[in-house]
């Protein structure tokens, strides 16, 4: 199955517009373009620079049972809206370690 460049350029310019760390979009249910920002231990940094992991291929585990739930209520493929993943937000409230003697 050839893949649309009108998909791969959607997904791109979503992960690059938006602070998702994952965006994907379902091409037909056996079919996805999925990228994924590259995520680092540190905090802050350059924003300009982006490391981006394209996939073309098989849906993994989680965006089967997406496919699954489309399927179930009649949701026509390609699904019309890119698919996007934030990443989780630390809780404010945490307290510091307290420093071994």
């Amino acid at each position: 199955m050839t893949t649309p460049m009108s998909a791969i350029t959607n997904v791109l310019e979503q992960i690059m517009r938006t602070d998702a760390v994952r965006a994907t979009k379902y091409i037909a249910p056996n079919h996805i373009v999925r990228a994924t920002r590259k995520s680092y231990k540190y905090h802050g940094g350059p924003k300009e620079n982006y490391e981006i992991m394209l996939t073309i291929g098989k849906p993994n585990f989680a965006e089967r049972e997406f496919v699954k739930r489309c399927k179930k209520a009649n949701e026509p493929f390609p699904v019309k809206k890119v698919q996007l993943r934030f990443p989780m937000k630390r809780k404010s409230g945490l307290k510091p370690r307290a420093k071994k003697a």
